[in-house]
């Protein structure tokens, strides 16, 4: 039986799988598994950057599958008026998605003792309860279910009847915490969350963190940055600078809005001081192209990695609807929040749990 393996969808992801294996007693480390899917995005080079720190015995990449990559699933997303029609309809789809994915899988996961999976709404969710295999939830970015509880959103109406058909008869699949062979959910805070789970269970990110040594560090930087020598010298220009505001981009509304969105929040912070801006990692927006005249970091590097670096400071960082709360290098967090969005789109589509 080998140890644990970590199926992670993003950087921020196998950030907080490193910060788990970190934790860990030396000699539990570098016995585990790093599943990388490629559905959500390019890990470019983060598999070869990841196997040289020696911290996982495998990293493996993942080719997940999502639903509309098979035509013969179409079918069973069509609404069929009713809720007998539709439950019928799912629970065919539950079944057929996780078989069609089975020819992708790349390890056996019933060779594992601990399965960590975030973000389970993904295809492996499907897969893994199909096939009774238990396994841990992960949130999939820090505090998400604060503002957007998905397992509720996604099955609103009814819900107490989805979540007693995915937890105690396994015929469909609702996601974190809510799946039958899902062991526990883990989140960061719990306090924060408006609505229960009987698995959630708490593990604080910032204390993951805290119980990192000089060393620990070192090796997280040397898996995330590309280019070390480089952001070293960014770092040292920008400390010469005055004043620094940091703009932390999201992948949010179409691009034509979401470039007005960013240009409109560097009209505002610009007479702070010298914008600088960090693109979320799934952020399609070409802002080296069309914001060429602003210092940028590396978008596939999380933030949470840049308080690992001493000489970074910055007067302010400001997100929309990013979690800001692990950021340690600035005087002043400014989250812009659902308020700042209703300005650019439908409410309905930004405040999820104010519909559930």
């Amino acid at each position: 039986m080998k140890e644990r393996i970590y199926v992670c969808h993003t950087y921020y992801h196998v950030y907080v799988t490193f910060l788990k294996e970190l934790n860990l007693p030396r000699d539990r480390r570098g016995q585990a598994t790093l599943l990388l899917s490629k559905m959500s995005i390019d890990f470019e080079r983060l598999k070869e950057r990841v196997e040289s720190t020696g911290l996982f015995e495998q990293v493996v990449e993942y080719d997940e599958k999502r639903d509309d990559f098979f035509p013969e699933l179409a079918d069973h997303n069509r609404d069929r008026g009713n809720i007998v029609g539709n439950m019928i309809a799912r629970i065919a789809y539950t079944r057929k998605l996780a078989k069609l994915n089975a020819p992708f899988v790349p390890v056996n996961f019933k060779e594992y003792g601990d399965i960590y999976v975030y973000c389970d709404s993904d295809p492996v969710g499907y897969y893994l309860n199909q096939n009774r295999i238990h396994y841990h939830a992960l949130e999939d970015g820090l505090n998400c279910l604060k503002n957007y509880d998905a397992a509720r959103y996604d099955n609103r109406g009814h819900f107490k009847l989805k979540a007693f058909m995915s937890m105690y008869l396994n015929l469909i699949f609702v996601q974190n915490g809510y799946g039958k062979y899902c062991l526990d959910m883990e989140v960061n805070d719990i306090s924060l969350l408006p609505y229960p789970c009987p698995r959630y269970i708490e593990q604080s990110r910032d204390a993951l963190a805290k119980g990192l040594g000089p060393e620990e560090k070192d090796l997280i930087l040397k898996a995330f940055i590309r280019d070390k020598e480089g952001l070293e010298k960014q770092i040292e220009e920008s400390s010469r600078v005055g004043d620094k505001i940091l703009i932390l981009t999201d992948p949010l509304c179409t691009l034509e809005i979401r470039e007005r969105i960013f240009r409109d929040i560097i009209k505002r912070f610009e007479p702070e001081g010298t914008i600088f801006i960090k693109p979320h990692p799934r952020d399609g927006l070409d802002y080296r192209k069309l914001f060429a005249e602003y210092p940028q970091f590396d978008a596939t590097v999380p933030m949470e990695v840049l308080n690992f670096f001493p000489g970074l400071r910055f007067k302010k960082v400001v997100g929309v609807l990013t979690e800001i709360k692990a950021i340690r290098f600035a005087d002043e967090m400014v989250r812009l929040g659902e308020d700042f969005m209703d300005a650019y789109e439908d409410p309905l589509i930004h405040r999820q749990n104010e519909q559930i």
